[in-house]
């Protein structure tokens, strides 16, 4: 039987946005992972078969979790080609099934990433064609497997994707505003909050619902992957699948219930109120969160609660409006009518902080997608 480079090491990757890497590297190490080491774009660890398994199912913070199958010198797109079609790839596939491959590359003779994929890609399908006569296909959105390609200062690693694509997509969010919250986003917020399961928490910008499921997710101890179907690490040759039902069964017994307006919120849009409520009901099958249409500044109050939200910006918001009158109304609200709240404001603008008119306790730079974005804190008395 091949060992693998994952296999010998016990040596994983998490592929984590760098600016939340503190969190999720104490995240990996209360979910068992080990010598843990963060670098660009992530976070290296050590773990056996049943931590992987848990950080898939349970991690609210990361990305992707990888397992390295074999690092090597790679100076030219004919010697990928040639080392890629020395894996046994009938252990993860079989010519009926599909696979896509992502790639990175910096620093290197291949200077494409594209291309390396499509170099990986085509070694893949001759293996199948030369040893069983059918190539697998490519399925660029759902496939059986996705493969990770990374190449950098000329050492390439290929690598599977346990998770089988990214564990932002948890199933619950069946429709969507415009640009909506990654979730893994709005969990990372949660957590950066100290939210302490006990105070009222409310977002007045509710939108999808995305920072009230993850709330709920958080406050209920559900593991976030609870609703996906299949993880990558299903695909791999020593997968256990006693030991998978031993963490399922073991993250599932610690869930909790929610009592009834610990987690609320509420959006002036119509449509983001049945989406946000679509999609809570996903997560919260007792109905706990509450989700109403209101305007913010028809609220008469908001006290002894925490608030988090993100406030529209840009394309979620009409081209005619003035956002400067809009952050300064926000601001005058906290202040008069949020006596003992806390807020935590995700700005996806940060030039707007100013215009809310308060101090902050303090920011945080969190990117969302191309915006740098800006996490504050306010603390209303």
């Amino acid at each position: 039987m091949t060992m693998y480079l994952y296999q010998k090491s016990n040596i994983y990757f998490a592929q984590v946005a760098d600016d939340i890497k503190d969190i999720a590297e104490r995240e990996i190490l209360s979910l068992g992972g080990q010598e843990t080491r963060p670098v660009y774009r992530g976070i290296i660890f050590k773990a056996d078969l049943k931590t992987l398994y848990t950080v898939n199912y349970c991690s609210r913070i990361a990305s992707r979790f990888l397992a390295p199958l074999i690092r090597f010198d790679c100076h030219s797109e004919r010697y990928l080609y040639k080392t890629a079609l020395q894996i046994k790839w009938e252990d993860f596939l079989s010519p009926s099934m599909t696979f896509a491959v992502f790639s990175s590359v910096a620093n290197s003779t291949i200077r494409h990433s594209k291309y390396a994929a499509l170099c990986l890609k085509d070694a893949v399908a001759d293996y199948f064609k030369d040893n069983f006569g059918e190539r697998p296909s490519i399925d660029a959105k759902q496939p059986d497997l996705w493969l990770n390609l990374h190449i950098e200062n000329n050492a390439a690693t290929i690598s599977i994707d346990t998770s089988g694509g990214s564990l932002h997509r948890r199933g619950y969010r069946k429709n969507a505003v415009p640009a909506p919250m990654v979730e893994t986003l709005a969990a990372a917020i949660i957590q950066y909050s100290g939210w302490d399961r006990a105070v009222p928490l409310y977002d007045p910008f509710c939108g999808s619902g995305t920072l009230l499921c993850e709330a709920y997710l958080y406050a209920s101890n559900t593991p976030p992957g609870i609703l996906r179907e299949r993880f990558g690490f299903e695909r791999m040759p020593d997968f256990d699948r006693r030991i998978w039902g031993q963490v399922k069964d073991e993250a599932e017994s610690n869930i909790i219930p929610v009592c009834r307006g610990l987690i609320s919120g509420s959006d002036i849009s119509g449509e983001a109120v049945r989406y946000s409520i679509t999609n809570c009901s996903a997560v919260d099958s007792e109905k706990s969160i509450e989700v109403t249409r209101r305007d913010i500044f028809d609220i008469e109050r908001i006290q002894d609660r925490m608030i988090i939200c993100n406030p529209p910006y840009g394309i979620r918001q009409a081209k005619n409006q003035d956002m400067d009158l809009f952050y300064r109304r926000l601001g005058n609200f906290l202040k008069k009518q949020c006596g003992g709240s806390t807020a935590f404001i995700y700005f996806g603008e940060r030039k707007y902080i100013k215009s809310v008119g308060l101090k902050p306790s303090w920011k945080k730079p969190i990117s969302n997608g191309g915006l740098d974005g800006r996490l504050v804190k306010y603390e209303m008395y």
